[in-house]
């Protein structure tokens, strides 16, 4: 039977229908938001997988082209393939937000699918799936703590054009220069100084993703209160949809039988042995001597799982009894580390809760890359490197929502030695994705615009050691990079990341710069960028049922403290981007044609332009409007392409003067280049300051003269003449001929007239 609810949200109508569609998925269905439409399906496997200390939980995005009317661009594969990054991202911000209600002792598969079968291009597809992957779960009978929602806010400045119908704006006009925006259309976004994702309840947050424009910690924290606000109605929405539809959740993790029972009586057992063997032995190994490095803690975990192995054995405890016992050393220290904060303000390698690791920052590292940055805290190590190119190496995008060119990228690597590991080299997963999208994101708030930095940028963050928060230092580590490689960045970036220390009771702490064992059970990874004038990005995730407004606002100010500190240590060592571009560097060099012109500099067929690029060396791109980038490390090279371009567009005036080539004779005169493809008439009257009988008497074909242009004719034609040119003599022009010569009298009544 098919039900469908729906409420007014951000002046736009909200719709779930459930019941049409995917019927053998334990939750499914369809949500609208104008003409945005998505399905979500919510799927649990039957039998538990053995062997894992893992939650199996899967979250796919799906963009399908044909939502948006589109065709996929390739000649040869037409069917959508490998997820785009932007779809990957949504993917992942889907799941940080809904895995953390569930219970993580779950061992079934899950799986979220959300597809997109129409974009209108206003409503981006990304809330809608969020809220449709929430009533899936929350409908069906996966046991999930929900349900949730998700809610875009923009600030936009008063008095930008806004289709009043596709916002709701209000509520949170803090300055009289500047309003909030529910949900904003795409078109709206671009004009945002903020461009937020919350994901949680009116109480609680459980993800935020940002995108700002050094915007400062006041407002930020403004924003996502405003969203936290506004989250009501569709929580509202999800729960009357549950009311009507909802199945009852399943009680995965309750024994069904007697021996089930009995063998989870045993392993409770067990484990209360464990945790008691174990724990005055990690106070001494972890908090007695603080480990100062990961792989330090690395081994006096080893050391316990082999004292603990052995304690089992002497307890007669058989191998497969002991193995899943031995898996959980690891939680038990996690918790252990989170009490000694709670209890005490201790942390495993001996800081303070609000103290940044060690800092390392140099560069020029490299010595024939255009820009290099290396940033080490602690043991987390990242070198970035900057490749400038021509507007022409700009990646195309042919997505969904958005076809159209990208000239900054970022893209981070992770390589399993980074954390001491072996695993095949592949292509970028999910976390790099997201990581090197975050870095990106932080940055690009003050990449030059292409009006003064025309330059296609590309950064590449190698991690070389990995301790805690890559992504940070490959903000860092970028920073410097850019500003080595003499990119006029707007200001330097830095970033941190904050954790959190908490329990059931509601006490917690905050942690400035997280590292491993830190990031337990009750925790978080609030990742915070910035200049020092505001926020430029924020990622969060938690391990939390969610984060109370106290915590979001505190752990904002302690990150702006932090990031100064890191802001202080990268501008010792370079403060500001260095005043010229890498000597390996490409020069580029604009100039501005009309329009009309652009067909003279291409060619039929790109003979022109190719003509040009083969002989100089150079690469040349030519916008719409007239704007003509030219590429090249050589300056001769570039110089010569210039000048070719100029003298192809150059609209001639009258007084000017050249040198023609006699392309041309006719009996009434020769016409003579004067630039390439541009031509002009010298009538015979014009040749000599005589008369001249036939015009091979004066010139010949391919014959170079010096002429001025005495007029451009209602028709845009050349006229010219030799005889007004500087540097004209009967002498060295006339070919021998005078005036009243009998070499010449015998035409046209000789030479005896002069003009």
């Amino acid at each position: 039977m098919i039900e469908k609810f729906e409420t007014q949200w951000g002046g736009r109508t909200l719709s779930i229908e459930v019941g049409r569609y995917a019927a053998q998925a334990n939750g499914a269905c369809i949500v609208r938001y104008g003409d945005t439409v998505v399905q979500a399906t919510a799927v649990l496997s039957e039998n538990k997988r053995d062997g894992i200390d893992f939650f199996p939980l899967m979250v796919d995005y799906e963009e399908k082209l044909y939502a948006a009317g589109k065709i996929k661009g390739s000649r040869f594969i037409k069917r959508e393939g490998r997820p785009s990054d932007e779809a990957i991202l949504t993917g992942r911000m889907i799941d940080r937000s809904i895995r953390p209600l569930f219970d993580s002792r779950m061992r079934n598969d899950v799986q979220v699918i959300t597809t997109v079968f129409s974009v209108d291009m206003e409503n981006d597809s990304d809330i809608p799936c969020l809220i449709a992957a929430s009533v899936a779960l929350t409908i069906s009978d996966i046991p999930w703590n929900g349900p949730i929602g998700g809610i875009a806010i923009g600030r936009i400045l008063s008095g930008a054009e806004i289709t009043p119908t596709s916002t709701d704006v209000g509520g949170g006009e803090t300055d009289g220069k500047a309003e909030w925006v529910i949900n904003p259309t795409l078109a709206a976004r671009a004009k945002s100084m903020l461009d937020l994702t919350v994901c949680g309840t009116p109480e609680k947050v459980l993800m935020i993703e940002a995108g700002a424009q050094e915007v400062p910690e006041e407002i930020m924290a403004e924003a996502i209160a405003f969203g936290q606000k506004h989250l009501r109605e569709v929580i509202e929405l999800i729960e009357r949809v549950q009311k009507k539809v909802g199945k009852a959740k399943r009680p995965l993790l309750v024994p069904a039988n007697d021996a089930e029972r009995q063998a989870a009586d045993e392993r409770a057992t067990l484990m209360e042995d464990a945790r008691a063997f174990l724990m005055p032995k990690i106070r001494e190994k972890f908090f007695g001597a603080p480990k100062a490095t990961k792989v330090g803690r690395r081994d006096a975990r080893r050391e316990l799982e082999a004292e603990l192995d052995a304690h089992l054995i002497e307890k007669n405890v058989g191998k497969e009894k002991r193995a899943p016992i031995l898996r959980t050393v690891y939680d038990i220290i996690e918790s252990e580390v989170t009490r000694q904060i709670l209890d005490d303000g201790k942390r495993v390698d001996g800081r303070a809760l609000d103290e940044v690791r060690p800092l390392i920052v140099e560069v020029g590292a490299l010595p024939r890359t255009h820009g290099s940055g290396h940033f080490s805290r602690g043991e987390t190590q990242v070198l970035s490197i900057v490749t400038l190119g021509a507007p022409s190496m700009e990646q195309t995008i042919d997505a969904m929502e958005f076809s159209g060119k990208k000239r900054y990228m970022h893209h981070y690597n992770f390589p399993p030695y980074s954390v001491g590991e072996t695993g095949p080299l592949r292509g970028p997963g999910r976390r790099e994705i997201g990581h090197g999208a975050l870095a990106e994101k932080a940055l690009i708030a003050v990449i030059p615009k292409k009006e003064t930095f025309p330059y296609t940028v590309r950064i590449v963050s190698e991690v070389l050691s990995s301790n805690g928060s890559s992504s940070m230092a490959s903000t860092c580590g970028s920073t410097m990079a850019l500003m080595d490689a003499g990119v006029p960045i707007t200001a330097p970036v830095a970033g941190v990341a904050m954790g959190l220390a908490s329990d059931k009771t509601g006490r917690y702490k905050i942690l400035t710069d997280l590292q491993d064992l830190e990031d337990g059970k009750g925790g978080m990874d609030f990742k915070v960028t910035g200049t020092r004038k505001g926020v430029t990005a924020i990622q969060l995730d938690t391990k939390t049922d969610g984060l109370i407004p106290a915590i979001i606002n505190e752990t904002l100010t302690r990150a702006h403290a932090a990031r100064l500190k890191i802001l202080d240590a990268m501008e010792a060592v370079l403060a500001a981007p260095r005043p010229e571009l890498s000597k390996y560097a490409p020069r580029i060099y604009t100039l501005q044609i009309s329009p009309d012109r652009i067909r003279d500099v291409i060619g039929p067929g790109g003979k022109v332009i190719n003509e040009i690029i083969a002989k100089t060396g150079v690469e040349i791109d030519i916008e719409q409007t007239g704007l003509v980038f030219i590429t090249s490390v050589s300056a001769e090279g570039a110089e010569r392409a210039l000048e070719w371009v100029r003298n192809l567009t150059r609209e001639v005036k009258a007084g000017e003067t050249f040198q023609g080539k006699i392309t041309r004779i006719m009996n009434f005169g020769a016409f003579a280049e004067i630039l390439p493809k541009q031509e002009g008439l010298i009538h015979i009257s014009e040749l000599a300051p005589f008369r001249v009988g036939a015009v091979e008497d004066i010139v010949k074909l391919g014959d170079v003269v010096p002429v001025k242009v005495i007029e451009i004719d209602e028709m845009g034609r050349i006229n010219l003449s030799l005889k007004q040119a500087p540097g004209y003599s009967v002498e060295k022009y006339g070919n021998g001929a005078r005036p009243g010569s009998d070499d010449h009298g015998g035409r046209g009544g000789g030479y005896g007239n002069r003009p």
